[in-house]
């Protein structure tokens, strides 16, 4: 199996169902908070490189949220900036996979690094997660997410 280097927000619970997703799929994972992480634009750059910038965004930032700042107006480097000082502003999780560096949850992704199978007696639980919209936030009908 592997070990995966995970950064979420803490508290968020779907950033805590992928965690357990990859857990029950025999993963070890290094669990860094996303949040508080000191970034620089070098180090997070490998993690957006070749996505549309608005993609990059967490739509459900209060600032993206609320009109404050338009991804789809951004550049790349000014993305990269804006994510370095507010690191709310960037789409969970970020992973570090087999020296690959992913931004979101993608699963078909996912199966062509990694098994997203469960080990014996996780069956049931991984079952479930495959059901849910684990990409997207749960908290509330408006997509809002808190610091």
């Amino acid at each position: 199996m592997v070990n995966i280097i995970f950064f979420e927000k803490t508290g968020c619970k779907n950033n805590r169902r992928q965690k357990e997703w990859l857990l029950f799929s025999g993963h070890t994972l290094e669990v860094v908070d996303l949040v508080a992480h000191a970034w620089s634009k070098e180090e997070l750059r490998p993690f957006l490189e070749g996505k549309p910038v608005s993609e990059c965004f967490n739509p459900s930032a209060p600032d993206v949220r609320d009109g404050r700042i338009d991804p789809s107006s951004c550049t790349f480097e000014a993305a990269l900036e804006l994510m370095v000082a507010t690191p709310l502003l960037i789409r969970r999780p970020l992973m570090v996979v087999e020296g690959r560096h992913l931004q979101g949850f993608d699963t078909g992704l996912l199966k062509t690094l990694i098994t997203l199978e469960p080990v014996a007696g996780a069956e049931t639980a991984v079952e479930t997660f495959r059901k849910l919209d684990i990409e997207n936030c749960p908290n509330s009908p408006d997509n809002t997410c808190t610091p």
